[in-house]
């Protein structure tokens, strides 16, 4: 298949780039130990994430107006706190907690990954979390982004047409000339509908031993990878 047009990458984050349910659980992990609380760091963060998208629906379907991702996770942790019988944590410990999304770890072959495409491609985020927050997990972990794209920029959270139209735009590109990059097939089947190319790279232990979905690319999907540094192989950098 011919990706000669293609002159930038756009990257889903959360799972893709990042192994969020490791990096939530250790520091679940280490806030139960501090306060002496018998969470599991693994099971709360499967129950963070299981939040993610209703609160987003709730901003996509217009129920409440435009919010950004640090505030509905914080919303949700305090849903989950209560949840989990947590009382009496100060209000700072809170913000540091919900702030564990801003330290996630990459996975190990994306910074060497990211390097080897950025010496052919523009590379920048396409997620849905905030610019503050993808702009502290990259200088924490070293991910050599060319720009900061996504939900917060566009107004609009994947996967709604708008949050991929927006991030062609500001590269001043055809959104033929973008190509998506996630370890989710139902990101990219909407960044297909509005006009982007699209890979997936598997990430298949993202949501622990048991995963069920997202194991194999679907068809529809142009390109398929196992790794960023297969993915750099495939795109000839």
């Amino acid at each position: 298949m011919d990706f000669s047009a293609v002159k930038a990458l756009t990257f889903d984050v959360f799972g893709t780039v990042v192994d969020w349910r490791t990096s939530i659980a250790r520091e679940v992990d280490a806030f139960a130990r501090s306060h002496g609380l018998g969470l599991d760091g693994h099971a709360f963060a499967d129950a963070w994430r299981s939040l993610y998208q209703p609160s987003m629906e709730e901003v996509r379907s217009g129920a409440r107006p435009w919010t950004r991702l640090d505030d509905l996770h914080r919303e949700s942790l305090l849903t989950l706190l209560d949840r989990f019988g947590v009382t009496g944590i100060p209000e700072e410990e809170i913000d540091r907690l919900n702030r564990a999304w801003h330290r996630l770890d990459p996975w190990p072959d994306v910074v060497e990954g990211l390097t080897r495409l950025k010496s052919k491609f523009v590379i920048a985020t396409l997620s849905n979390g905030n610019v503050a927050l993808m702009v502290n997990m990259a200088k924490r972990a070293g991910l050599p982004w060319d720009a900061i794209l996504g939900a917060e920029v566009a107004r609009a959270y994947k996967p709604q047409p708008r949050a991929y139209e927006a991030a062609a735009e500001l590269l001043g590109l055809a959104p033929a000339q973008c190509m998506m990059v996630a370890a989710h097939n139902a990101d990219l089947h909407a960044a297909a509908k509005s006009g982007l190319r699209t890979a997936f790279v598997a990430r298949p232990t993202e949501h622990g031993p048991g995963q069920t979905r997202d194991l194999a690319v679907e068809p529809g999907i142009e390109l398929a990878a196992d790794s960023f540094t297969d993915l750099a192989d495939k795109l000839g950098c």
